[in-house]
């Protein structure tokens, strides 16, 4: 799929020539420079995947009243922000798709202006993701740490103000990012964002863990055998492992895409990590795909929800 600036600014940096380009790709050594062919097919079904996918979680959000808790509110905004995700990369790709086939013809300064709104909603929607990924973790640890707090701490008026922040702040930077696409200080600054929600994560998700597998320790230290110990700590060690793995592998090599960009532009063997973005964008579409698998799909009564929304049973 092919990118049209500024997305094409986060493909490779502005200052490395073609030569430079040419270059790397063979002094760093041969066909795995070449990059990664990937159909549009795939781009597209991935992004039908997603789309109908976190579909069904709003619509079953939205159908339950059990569900109208600040909790499900926070699943549901990542829900429609991965769908944001799964859309504009789908407008980007159909975009280009017209505009390379002729069969849509515009002024040069219209597609600028079309490609900038395409892009600001993309970056809006990954922006969006990442923070609502970390609030959910932030509201779990309230309900794990503050349990009898949490309804007093979690009003829905507080849910309400951090969802419309989150949206707000989404918006406002990915507009100055696509203003400002040129700008290293800008990519440093949505690099940073990424290792703030990377470490929130690790940090609350593991602590969280620590207390599950203490108390699970209290329980089984009165019991023999301990099985129940044993069997929850590793189940609670295949959840964190799931949650924390699914997210640095998705998101991570996109990030540390932009941490070469702005360190090494113009070295061979960064410009051949370059050459794979389109698999980092693969990868963030698949996160908008496993999301409700692991946020949305695992509560019983959000899935009796769903079979009825499939079933039509309103």
């Amino acid at each position: 799929m092919s990118t049209l600036a500024p997305l094409r600014l986060l493909r490779e940096p502005s200052n490395a020539s073609e030569g430079n380009h040419s270059n790397a790709t063979v002094g760093a050594g041969g066909g795995w420079c070449q990059g990664l062919d990937i159909p549009n097919e795939l781009f597209l079904a991935l992004g039908l995947v997603s789309l109908v996918e976190n579909l069904l979680v709003v619509a079953a959000i939205l159908k339950n009243r059990n569900l109208h808790s600040p909790t499900y509110y926070f699943i549901c905004c990542l829900a429609v922000s991965d769908m944001l995700v799964s859309i504009s990369n789908l407008a980007k790709m159909l975009f280009m798709l017209l505009l390379e086939h002729g069969v849509l013809v515009m002024r040069p300064s219209i597609v600028r202006h079309m490609d900038s709104v395409i892009d600001t909603l993309i970056c809006s929607s990954v922006v969006s993701s990442l923070s609502f990924l970390g609030v959910i973790a932030v509201d779990r640890y309230i309900t794990i740490f503050y349990a009898l707090r949490y309804h007093s701490i979690m009003t829905l008026q507080r849910a309400v103000v951090t969802m419309a922040s989150v949206w707000l702040a989404s918006t406002v930077s990915s507009t100055v990012l696509i203003t400002y696409y040129r700008s290293n200080t800008i990519l440093l600054c949505l690099i940073g964002f990424f290792l703030f929600m990377l470490v929130l994560m690790l940090v609350l998700y593991i602590h969280m863990f620590a207390l599950a597998r203490h108390h699970l320790h209290s329980i089984s230290s009165q019991q023999k055998p301990p099985t129940a110990h044993r069997g929850g700590s590793l189940k609670g060690a295949v959840t964190l492992t799931i949650l924390l793995g699914v997210f640095f592998i998705c998101w991570g090599p996109f990030f540390f895409h932009l941490i070469l960009i702005v360190t090494c532009p113009t070295n061979p063997f960064c410009a051949c990590f370059f050459s794979y973005f389109n698999l980092f964008l693969i990868l963030i579409i698949c996160n908008s795909v496993i999301d409700p698998l692991i946020y949305a799909f695992r509560s019983q009564e959000l899935r009796r929800t769903l079979r009825e929304v499939v079933t039509c049973s309103w």
